[in-house]
């Protein structure tokens, strides 16, 4: 009978190795802390910072390499990091580009969650911040100090839906030496490529330094996975993100990387399914007299539009409406709680639609409407089935 020391041993460390050059549909999940290294030379002479080889966990496998090099095509870059969740990734890009004494602006109607950051932890740690109107690309130079170093841009902002001029504010940080951090989450590197804006055709693009993706949304689909991700084209950038990600230990677990990868395949066709259905809801509100406005990029009459139109020939499944003044809060609650099909939750982008009611004072410092605001978010059901909802909730 083996001794059961000796077979622990030979379990461990088994002989057996199984054939290379097996070929699937999806590629493999690799788990590891720990790298093994064929000798002391082969340890010392791998460098982290490339995708050459493997070091250690933290510092990728070949099932997040494989993950990055794909957000990065998706995104027009070269260099991508990965990052637990949206919000982490934000915060990879201020901590890593930002120290005491530095500014950044904001715009003011961006991702509550990324201004709360700057709120507190930025300002205490000696990092100022100001929220500009995105809207006004002309006041941004008079915005721009000598402490600014880092200029975030959201397109469109995420609850109001207001589509800025990217490229005259792009122009305007270029000028002052100002980096540009763009929140590409609903573009997805679908609706235009963040590298690559052009104001017309013919003209040199102007694009941004660093896209930053919440990969929670879009690239995952199934409302089911935190993940964020940080493109860059410039190598020195890159590196700077890519120093301050090591150094303060961010990773993302092999499965939900795993689930990523079988995602993207459907990206294009799940992003387009939710862009028709979201249109065509928010044509149906554009008509219903509790509505004063709808805010949508790609309608006519949104704030941004003729931005949008210049620069993207789609859009995300995400809108917002705006009901007449004449409705109370609490009658705007009883509608989304009547809705049976939309559920009320954050987040975006998953197969089932979801609703959410704002204050506009509390996500715009100068909001153009009055009223409640509802944002809409449209998943994969049958929009015949979500128009009817809507009505049915309207009767409340």
């Amino acid at each position: 009978m083996k001794d059961s020391n000796a077979l622990s041993t030979e379990l461990i460390h088994h002989a057996y190795e199984p054939p290379a050059g097996f070929a699937a549909p999806q590629p493999g999940v690799h788990k590891a802390s720990t790298v093994i290294f064929p000798n002391t030379a082969a340890m010392r002479a791998r460098n982290w910072k490339e995708k050459a080889g493997y070091t250690y966990g933290l510092h990728g496998t070949p099932t997040t390499f494989t993950l990055e090099e794909r957000i990065a095509t998706l995104e027009g870059g070269r260099h991508t990091l990965l990052l637990p969740s949206g919000l982490a990734a934000i915060t990879l890009v201020n901590l890593a580009l930002l120290k005491a004494g530095d500014e950044v602006l904001i715009p003011s109607n961006a991702y509550g969650p990324g201004k709360e950051l700057a709120r507190n932890e930025l300002k205490g740690w000696g990092i100022t911040h100001r929220f500009y109107d995105p809207m006004k690309p002309e006041a941004l130079a008079e915005a721009i100090g000598p402490a600014t170093k880092l200029l975030w841009l959201e397109a469109p902002g995420s609850v109001t839906m207001e589509f800025p001029d990217l490229v005259a504010l792009i122009r305007v940080a270029r000028v002052k030496g100002v980096v540009t951090a763009l929140d590409n989450t609903w573009g997805a590197g679908i609706a235009f490529k963040p590298f690559e804006l052009r104001a017309s055709d013919g003209e040199e693009p102007w694009g941004v330094d660093i896209s930053m993706h919440a990969l929670t949304k879009f690239p995952s689909g199934g409302g089911d996975v935190l993940m964020g991700a940080v493109t860059t084209r410039d190598e020195a950038l890159h590196l700077r993100l890519k120093f301050a990600h090591m150094r303060m230990g961010w990773g993302v677990g092999a499965n939900d990387t795993e689930t990523l990868l079988r995602a993207l395949p459907s990206l294009t066709l799940r992003y387009a399914a939710q862009d028709r259905a979201a249109r065509a809801l928010a044509e149906w509100f554009a008509r219903r007299p509790e509505i004063t406005q709808v805010l949508h990029p790609a309608m006519p009459g949104s704030p941004g539009h003729e931005h949008w139109r210049r620069l993207c020939t789609s859009a995300a499944g995400l809108f917002s409406v705006v009901f007449d003044e004449r409705y109370t809060t609490a009658q705007v609650d009883a509608f989304v709680d009547s809705l049976k099909l939309f559920k009320i939750g954050y987040s975006w982008a998953g197969p089932m639609s979801l609703v959410v009611p704002y204050d506009l004072s509390a996500i715009r410092d100068t909001p153009a409407w009055r009223g409640v605001l509802v944002r809409f978010s449209i998943g994969l059901e049958a929009v015949e089935d979500l128009i009817a909802d809507c009505e049915q909730a309207l009767a409340s």
